[in-house]
Protein backbone atom coordinates (compact mmCIF):
# COMPACT_ATOMS: atom_id res chain seq x y z
CA UNK A 1 0.00 0.00 0.00
CA UNK A 2 1.56 3.45 -0.75
CA UNK A 3 2.24 5.65 1.48
CA UNK A 4 -0.13 8.74 2.08
CA UNK A 5 0.91 12.22 0.72
CA UNK A 6 1.67 14.84 3.84
CA UNK A 7 2.30 17.26 1.38
CA UNK A 8 0.42 18.17 -1.32
CA UNK A 9 1.78 19.35 -4.98
CA UNK A 10 0.79 22.69 -4.44
CA UNK A 11 2.63 22.76 -1.58
CA UNK A 12 5.76 21.78 -3.12
CA UNK A 13 5.12 24.06 -6.28
CA UNK A 14 4.93 26.90 -4.24
CA UNK A 15 8.14 26.45 -2.05
CA UNK A 16 9.75 25.37 -5.34
CA UNK A 17 8.67 28.93 -6.48
CA UNK A 18 10.60 30.52 -3.37
CA UNK A 19 13.72 28.62 -4.50
CA UNK A 20 13.55 29.68 -7.89
CA UNK A 21 13.44 33.04 -6.54
CA UNK A 22 16.49 32.00 -4.63
CA UNK A 23 18.54 30.35 -7.14
CA UNK A 24 17.17 30.91 -10.53
CA UNK A 25 15.63 27.66 -12.77
CA UNK A 26 19.44 27.22 -13.99
CA UNK A 27 20.76 27.26 -10.33
CA UNK A 28 18.16 25.42 -8.58
CA UNK A 29 18.53 21.88 -7.29
CA UNK A 30 16.39 19.53 -6.06
CA UNK A 31 17.76 19.58 -2.97
CA UNK A 32 17.27 23.37 -2.64
CA UNK A 33 13.46 22.84 -3.49
CA UNK A 34 13.32 19.54 -0.79
CA UNK A 35 14.83 22.25 1.93
CA UNK A 36 12.56 24.49 1.10
CA UNK A 37 9.18 22.11 1.19
CA UNK A 38 10.29 20.31 4.37
CA UNK A 39 10.94 17.11 2.01
CA UNK A 40 13.63 14.39 0.85
CA UNK A 41 15.03 15.29 -3.20
CA UNK A 42 13.99 11.48 -3.26
CA UNK A 43 10.28 12.18 -2.86
CA UNK A 44 10.82 15.40 -5.07
CA UNK A 45 11.72 12.44 -8.07
CA UNK A 46 9.51 10.18 -7.10
CA UNK A 47 6.78 12.96 -7.81
CA UNK A 48 8.03 14.72 -10.19
CA UNK A 49 10.37 12.39 -11.87
CA UNK A 50 12.98 14.96 -12.19
CA UNK A 51 14.35 19.20 -12.04
CA UNK A 52 12.51 19.41 -15.44
CA UNK A 53 9.20 17.79 -14.73
CA UNK A 54 9.50 19.90 -11.31
CA UNK A 55 9.58 22.95 -13.54
CA UNK A 56 7.46 22.39 -16.05
CA UNK A 57 5.05 21.22 -13.14
CA UNK A 58 5.48 24.65 -11.87
CA UNK A 59 5.38 26.41 -15.03
CA UNK A 60 1.88 24.31 -15.63
CA UNK A 61 0.78 25.63 -12.14
CA UNK A 62 1.79 29.04 -12.45
CA UNK A 63 -0.18 29.51 -15.25
CA UNK A 64 -3.29 27.78 -14.33
CA UNK A 65 -3.24 29.92 -11.30
CA UNK A 66 -3.54 33.20 -12.99
CA UNK A 67 -6.99 33.43 -13.56
CA UNK A 68 -7.70 32.71 -9.49
CA UNK A 69 -5.43 35.79 -8.98
CA UNK A 70 -7.87 38.22 -10.75
CA UNK A 71 -10.70 36.42 -8.91
CA UNK A 72 -9.39 36.99 -5.70
CA UNK A 73 -8.78 40.86 -6.37
CA UNK A 74 -12.71 40.94 -7.90
CA UNK A 75 -13.51 39.73 -4.61
CA UNK A 76 -11.67 42.23 -2.42
CA UNK A 77 -12.81 45.15 -5.00
CA UNK A 78 -15.73 46.11 -6.25
CA UNK A 79 -14.89 48.36 -8.46
CA UNK A 80 -12.24 46.89 -11.71
CA UNK A 81 -9.50 49.26 -11.90
CA UNK A 82 -8.72 48.73 -8.52
CA UNK A 83 -8.98 45.13 -9.06
CA UNK A 84 -6.80 45.17 -11.45
CA UNK A 85 -4.24 47.22 -9.73
CA UNK A 86 -4.70 44.32 -7.25
CA UNK A 87 -4.27 41.57 -9.25
CA UNK A 88 -1.23 42.88 -10.73
CA UNK A 89 0.49 43.60 -7.98
CA UNK A 90 -0.48 40.29 -6.49
CA UNK A 91 1.22 38.45 -9.27
CA UNK A 92 4.63 40.79 -8.77
CA UNK A 93 4.38 40.17 -5.11
CA UNK A 94 6.91 37.10 -4.87
CA UNK A 95 9.50 39.29 -6.12
CA UNK A 96 10.53 40.89 -2.88
CA UNK A 97 14.28 41.63 -3.85
CA UNK A 98 15.68 42.85 -7.06
CA UNK A 99 17.64 39.42 -7.41
CA UNK A 100 14.72 37.81 -6.74
CA UNK A 101 13.33 39.44 -10.10
CA UNK A 102 16.22 38.64 -11.97
CA UNK A 103 15.98 34.67 -11.25
CA UNK A 104 12.26 34.79 -11.82
CA UNK A 105 12.83 36.21 -15.21
CA UNK A 106 15.39 33.90 -16.04
CA UNK A 107 13.10 31.32 -16.31
CA UNK A 108 11.67 33.66 -19.61
CA UNK A 109 14.50 31.85 -21.17
CA UNK A 110 12.98 28.55 -20.84
CA UNK A 111 9.60 29.95 -22.15
CA UNK A 112 11.75 31.49 -25.16
CA UNK A 113 13.75 28.07 -25.83
CA UNK A 114 12.17 25.44 -24.85
CA UNK A 115 8.77 24.40 -26.54
CA UNK A 116 7.02 22.72 -23.84
CA UNK A 117 7.49 25.86 -21.47
CA UNK A 118 6.72 27.87 -24.00
CA UNK A 119 3.50 26.73 -24.43
CA UNK A 120 2.47 27.31 -20.75
CA UNK A 121 4.21 30.67 -20.90
CA UNK A 122 1.29 31.30 -23.68
CA UNK A 123 -1.43 29.97 -21.83
CA UNK A 124 -0.26 32.83 -18.79
CA UNK A 125 -0.15 35.85 -21.10
CA UNK A 126 -3.42 34.47 -23.12
CA UNK A 127 -4.87 34.82 -19.87
CA UNK A 128 -3.64 37.40 -18.34
CA UNK A 129 -4.58 39.41 -21.17
CA UNK A 130 -7.70 38.31 -21.29
CA UNK A 131 -9.05 39.04 -17.56
CA UNK A 132 -6.82 42.89 -18.03
CA UNK A 133 -9.31 42.81 -21.45
CA UNK A 134 -12.39 42.16 -19.22
CA UNK A 135 -11.59 44.35 -16.26
CA UNK A 136 -10.96 47.42 -18.64
CA UNK A 137 -14.30 46.73 -20.45
CA UNK A 138 -15.92 46.74 -17.27
CA UNK A 139 -14.16 50.48 -16.69
CA UNK A 140 -15.50 51.59 -19.45
CA UNK A 141 -18.93 50.43 -18.81
CA UNK A 142 -19.24 51.05 -15.73
CA UNK A 143 -17.87 55.15 -16.07
CA UNK A 144 -14.33 54.35 -14.82
CA UNK A 145 -12.60 54.67 -18.24
CA UNK A 146 -13.91 57.22 -20.97
CA UNK A 147 -16.14 55.75 -23.48
CA UNK A 148 -13.23 56.17 -26.41
CA UNK A 149 -10.74 54.08 -24.60
CA UNK A 150 -10.33 50.45 -26.57
CA UNK A 151 -10.06 48.02 -23.89
CA UNK A 152 -8.24 45.26 -25.90
CA UNK A 153 -5.67 47.96 -27.21
CA UNK A 154 -5.61 49.51 -23.47
CA UNK A 155 -4.88 45.78 -22.49
CA UNK A 156 -1.81 45.11 -24.48
CA UNK A 157 -0.47 48.35 -22.88
CA UNK A 158 -0.94 47.49 -19.39
CA UNK A 159 0.63 44.04 -19.71
CA UNK A 160 2.99 45.79 -21.58
CA UNK A 161 3.71 48.36 -18.87
CA UNK A 162 3.53 45.64 -16.46
CA UNK A 163 6.29 43.21 -17.69
CA UNK A 164 8.69 46.22 -18.19
CA UNK A 165 8.15 47.75 -15.13
CA UNK A 166 9.37 44.52 -13.85
CA UNK A 167 12.59 44.01 -15.90
CA UNK A 168 13.43 47.59 -15.18
CA UNK A 169 13.33 46.95 -11.28
CA UNK A 170 15.49 44.16 -11.57
CA UNK A 171 18.01 45.83 -13.25
CA UNK A 172 17.63 49.04 -10.79
CA UNK A 173 16.61 47.99 -7.79
CA UNK A 174 15.55 51.49 -6.96
CA UNK A 175 12.14 52.36 -4.79
CA UNK A 176 9.70 50.00 -4.16
CA UNK A 177 8.34 47.32 -7.12
CA UNK A 178 4.28 47.40 -5.73
CA UNK A 179 4.84 51.25 -5.37
CA UNK A 180 6.49 51.56 -9.15
CA UNK A 181 4.11 48.91 -10.54
CA UNK A 182 1.23 51.05 -9.37
CA UNK A 183 2.55 54.15 -10.59
CA UNK A 184 3.52 52.99 -13.72
CA UNK A 185 -0.05 51.52 -14.27
CA UNK A 186 -2.01 54.43 -12.99
CA UNK A 187 0.30 56.70 -15.73
CA UNK A 188 -1.38 54.54 -18.81
CA UNK A 189 -4.46 54.64 -17.23
CA UNK A 190 -4.91 58.30 -16.16
CA UNK A 191 -4.96 59.85 -19.34
CA UNK A 192 -8.40 57.51 -20.30
CA UNK A 193 -9.98 58.18 -16.74
CA UNK A 194 -13.01 60.45 -16.63
CA UNK A 195 -10.92 63.34 -14.48
CA UNK A 196 -7.78 62.38 -16.03
CA UNK A 197 -6.23 62.19 -13.05
CA UNK A 198 -4.81 59.37 -10.93
CA UNK A 199 -7.36 58.91 -8.70
CA UNK A 200 -7.12 55.09 -7.68
CA UNK A 201 -7.58 53.59 -4.18
CA UNK A 202 -4.25 52.23 -2.64
CA UNK A 203 -4.73 53.10 0.91
CA UNK A 204 -5.80 49.47 2.02
CA UNK A 205 -1.97 48.05 0.46
CA UNK A 206 0.48 49.04 2.92
CA UNK A 207 3.92 49.65 1.86
CA UNK A 208 6.93 47.23 1.30
CA UNK A 209 10.42 47.30 1.50
CA UNK A 210 12.28 45.82 -0.97
CA UNK A 211 16.21 45.28 -0.06
CA UNK A 212 18.97 46.77 -2.77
Amino acid sequence: MARPRTTSDEAILRAAGRAIGGHGPAGLTLAAVAAEAGLSPAALVQRFGSKRGLLLAFAEWSASGTGEVFRRARQRHDAPLPALQQALTELASTMRTPEEAANGLAFLQLDLTDPEFRAHAVTQARRMREEITGLLTEAVATGGLTGDADPVRLARAVQVAYNGTLILWALTGEGDLVHALRADIDHLLCVHRPDGLDALDHTDDPPRRSTP
